[in-house]
């Protein structure tokens, strides 16, 4: 579907930033009276974060959604940085981690113009919550362009706007000022079914480095993926760190499985048998449906299939929730690091600790 005409990014922002602020309990506000440049007194972004945001995604050590915003998920990547780096781990944004991150010449921004990849749809609005009306659907899509192009660019709605203004337009052939996330290679040479198409929707670099198994450290709320042997005893991993992600790791009801597993099977844009049975917030007298696939859907974009029953590695549709919320035991990552995970390595093992 073509897009001949054009919205403010406010106007977009009202449709997918209500769900924002409904996640994060903070209003999207859309007032260009209110609007400061970003990096600036009174912006929600900080220029200094929100550039080592972008550098460590880069790296490969995933801040979360990039937002401007201190927070866990960033402490944590800072730490893993620092870490496959060799140096002090502090978790703090120093002198010598400053060093290492610049050492990637790129700017924190880049001004795009839109084209029909970034913000084509068909698009999914209203997008239903209740699983009997979203089974009705053939795919549970994004909601309207901003949501996409936020996603598209590893960042939020909220984000985007705070970047350019609410007065912003938004459409093919508009320029928006968007996290510096494109990646230098789009060669997926390699991937299977599906699997290409959606690292390059989802801003993905092909060149990914090659792990041998992740650690999953549910007190750290991340996924590390290491190169070397499997660990067989209780370690958390004495193997080369070359990549981490934040996760979401269960619940007090579906706590996290600890132990060893492997993943063997991915799955893209994956269709969701939604079992009431599964699910503690959900009375067993619902019935069961199978929901559409689609950025929405309850497990995102893929779906890396664990060797426990019922449990798997998965993408999410509510990226900026990761590490901030519970699930049904599953182990949730943002859409993005999940299509990069799938990247570095066809099938590993896993180690899931305290």
């Amino acid at each position: 579907m073509r897009h001949h005409s054009f919205v403010s990014i406010a106007a977009a922002g009202m449709i997918a930033g209500a769900a924002l602020a409904q996640a994060t309990s903070e209003p999207a506000s859309a007032d260009a009276g209110n609007w400061v440049a970003p990096g600036t007194e009174g912006s929600p972004i900080k220029g200094d974060i929100f550039h080592a945001q972008v550098l460590l995604d880069l790296a490969g050590f995933s801040p979360g959604v990039i937002d401007g915003r201190e927070g866990t998920s960033l402490k944590q990547a800072i730490r893993g940085f620092q870490e496959a780096n060799r140096l002090d781990v502090t978790g703090e944004l120093d002198t010598a981690t400053r060093q290492a991150l610049l050492r990637e010449s790129r700017p924190s921004t880049v001004t795009v113009e839109l084209t029909q990849d970034d913000v084509g749809g068909p698009f999914t609005f209203p997008l239903p919550s209740d699983p009997e009306e979203q089974a009705k659907l053939d795919r549970l899509n994004y909601r309207n362009m901003l949501e996409k192009v936020a996603e598209r660019y590893h960042t939020t709605p909220e984000t985007v706007v705070a970047l350019n203004g609410p007065d912003k337009l938004i459409g093919v052939g508009q320029a928006l000022r968007l996290p510096n996330v494109v990646p230098a290679s789009r060669d997926y040479g390699g991937s299977m079914e599906k699997q290409g198409a959606l690292l390059a929707m989802l801003n993905v670099a092909a060149d990914q480095p090659q792990g041998d198994y992740v650690i999953v450290d549910k007190s750290e709320g991340t996924l590390k993926v290491y190169e070397g042997e499997f660990p067989s005893g209780s370690t958390k991993g004495d193997g080369k760190l070359v990549a981490q992600f934040p996760v979401t790791t269960g619940s007090s009801h579906d706590p996290l499985p600890l132990g060893s597993w492997k993943v063997t099977t991915y799955s893209f844009l994956p269709p969701f048998n939604f079992q009431p049975d599964l699910f503690w917030d959900v009375a067993d007298d619902k019935a069961e449906h199978k929901l559409p696939p689609g950025p929405n859907g309850p497990v995102g974009v893929a779906w890396l299939d664990l060797t426990k029953e019922h449990y798997g590695i998965h993408g999410t549709n509510e990226p900026q929730t990761i590490d901030k919320t519970q699930s049904h035991g599953c182990l949730r990552l943002t859409n993005w690091d999940v299509m990069r995970l799938s990247r570095m390595m066809p099938g590993f093992q896993a180690k899931f600790v305290a």
